[in-house]
């Protein structure tokens, strides 16, 4: 069986709230804001994920898919797409965020991205 622990727990958690924000059930700012005050986590999901990588959330839901099925691990299209485009978080400097030398910001761009799906 593959995945670790951690990756099991996480990367449905990472790739759900890129689903809700497809979806257009809510924003960035209020995926990541709930699961800083609701879960007590330290940063939200989305920020967490441009933290990790873009493509390695990707290929960890994909390693997961493959291995062990259901929906649950089927990467969310629009991760597909932002890592097409080559927004893969920090790293890139452009991923659900914009990261600028002392700042960061919501990723204007993504909206249009959204629309898309």
């Amino acid at each position: 069986m593959p995945g670790f622990i951690v990756n099991r727990l996480l990367i449905p958690l990472l790739n759900e709230a890129a689903i809700l924000l497809e979806q257009q059930v809510t924003d960035i700012a209020s995926i990541d804001t709930a699961m800083r005050l609701g879960a007590n986590h330290p940063m939200g999901p989305l920020e967490l994920s441009d933290f990790i990588g873009l493509d390695t959330v990707l290929s960890a839901a994909e390693v997961l898919h493959a291995g062990l099925g259901g929906d649950k691990y089927r990467p969310s299209p629009l991760l597909k797409r932002m890592v097409e485009a080559g927004w893969l978080g920090r790293k890139s400097g452009t991923g659900f965020y914009v990261y600028g030398p002392d700042e960061r910001a919501h990723n204007p761009l993504l909206a249009e991205m959204v629309q898309v799906a």
